[in-house]
């Protein structure tokens, strides 16, 4: 079976992604469709062409005894009666595989060859009802003949019809084995070509295989780096990936631009922000005589500043990780204390009831504190704007698989399958409506997604429609514990 295994290679691919509208399927089975056609009219033309020549030669040889039939008659008539000169007639021109008959005007036998080996066939033979002037092959009893009939004329005297008929069956035989193999032939070369196709067209998509694996691992981080060096490829891929590239030159520049653009308005507005911020919060402690509409106002806007100085921080979060300045103290920690400390900063924020679950012994990973209680705090503030203030959130600490787990787990909404696989992207909210009343800017999941990768985590969601959701982060053990 190790001849298969080439095959197997080819066809892996086409099985693995049998799509009708893509461009291998289609130049294969268009290549293959035209040389099927090809070889089909060629096999079809050939079949024809040689069942002419058969007829054409044997067409030959009875047209000749046609014309010949009438001379012998007049011959022997002169010597004998006329039914024993058409009978002469007859048996002169009467061979192994040619049998003659002669019908009067009113259809009756009146002479016929003597053919003793073929008495079945020659019954057969003289009891069809119509035998056309031209030369046609019939099968009758197994057997093939080219037959034809013509009048019997002598003198301008019109005295019946001769019929000749001629046995084709072995050379019948062998151009029906001939045809039938080269049908045969033509389908394994069909056949045989379309796996040639195959192979030819799936090795000459590769570099644009390539360049799709290429670019699809490409990354804002990346477009600079990053770069399509595809060596034997045909001229016309080369200019689109030369084309490519200088789109990725162009999306670095303007990465780059956007990059330093947020991260010089964060660090212009932040300190501005603050200082309004300041301002704000000891107006509403210290203005005993504001009025109601007043103090309503001033909360508002103070409530909008620390929005916006958090959206700052997070924005210089995210520029100070694009640009590769964000940096980890990762190091050995029991997540219990942690835990605790978190769900305590959590409940005197937002007055909500947070329960922490951890086992008896004492959970150890390898982390950086401050971002992990950045993690953990974003997570629960997360749950806290998405789920009803009766509700309880859960903060769980375990371990799995060589693995610390932490959970957050809220009673909530829930999220829809299909915004699962997005909630980690920049600036992505489930729901829009709801983005002045939560206050969220879209971000928080995003820096968790970036803190956690960055120390060596991964984090993930669960979460159904109405029963709430289940953020996991899964984060490297140690021995200590």
């Amino acid at each position: 079976m190790g001849f298969l295994r080439p095959l197997r290679s080819v066809f892996y691919p086409f099985r693995q992604s049998l799509d009708p509208l893509s461009l291998r399927i289609r130049l294969t089975l268009g290549i293959a469709s035209v040389s099927a056609i090809g070889v089909g009219a060629v096999t079809l033309w050939t079949g024809g062409r040689m069942q002419h020549i058969l007829i054409s030669t044997h067409k030959q040889n009875i047209e000749y005894i046609a014309d010949r039939f009438p001379q012998d008659f007049k011959i022997y008539r002169q010597m004998k009666s006329e039914q024993e000169a058409l009978q002469k007639a007859v048996d002169n021109l009467t061979t192994g595989t040619t049998l003659l008959w002669v019908k009067n005007p009113e259809g009756k036998v009146i002479a016929e060859s003597e053919a003793l080996e073929m008495e079945t066939a020659d019954t057969k033979l003289m009891s069809l009802p119509h035998i056309s002037l031209l030369p046609e092959i019939e099968r009758l009893g197994g057997r093939y003949w080219v037959m034809c009939g013509a009048p019997l004329v002598v003198d301008n005297v019109r005295l019946g019809k001769v019929m000749l008929a001629q046995d084709i069956t072995s050379e019948q035989v062998m151009l029906n084995r001939l045809l039938w193999s080269l049908g045969v032939a033509s389908l394994l070369s069909v056949g045989a070509m379309t796996v040639a196709i195959a192979v030819y067209v799936q090795r000459s998509l590769q570099p644009l295989e390539r360049m799709s694996q290429i670019t699809e691992q490409i990354s804002p981080e990346r477009f600079e780096s990053e770069r399509l060096h595809l060596d034997r490829a045909p001229t016309e891929v080369k200019q689109l990936a030369q084309t490519l590239d200088r789109t990725l030159a162009r999306l670095h520049a303007a990465w780059e631009q956007q990059r330093q653009f947020v991260s010089n308005v964060s660090h212009e507005l932040r300190t501005p922000l603050t200082i309004v911020s300041g301002y704000l919060q000891s107006t509403l402690r210290r203005g005993t005589n504001l009025s109601d509409p007043q103090r309503e106002a001033l909360s508002i806007a103070a409530s909008e500043a620390e929005r916006t100085i958090q959206l700052l921080e997070d924005l210089l979060d995210l520029a100070r990780v694009d640009s590769g300045h964000l940096r980890f103290q990762l190091q050995p920690l029991i997540l219990n204390d942690l835990a605790e400390e978190v769900v305590g900063m959590a409940k005197q924020h937002s007055n909500r009831t947070i329960q922490l679950k951890t086992p008896e012994c004492a959970i150890a990973a390898v982390a950086d504190p401050n971002r992990l209680k950045q993690v953990l705090l974003n997570l629960i503030d997360n749950a806290v704007k998405y789920s009803d203030p009766e509700q309880p959130i859960t903060l769980k600490l375990d371990r799995a698989n060589q693995q610390t787990r932490i959970q957050v787990c809220d009673r909530g909404p829930g999220i829809a399958l299909t915004d699962q696989s997005r909630i980690f992207e920049r600036f992505y909210r489930v729901d829009e409506a709801r983005f002045r009343s939560t206050g969220g800017t879209g971000l928080g999941l995003s820096i968790v997604k970036t803190l956690v990768e960055g120390m060596g985590g991964q984090v993930s969601v669960r979460s159904k429609p109405g029963d709430g959701s289940v953020f996991t982060v899964i984060l490297p053990c140690c021995s200590k514990s």
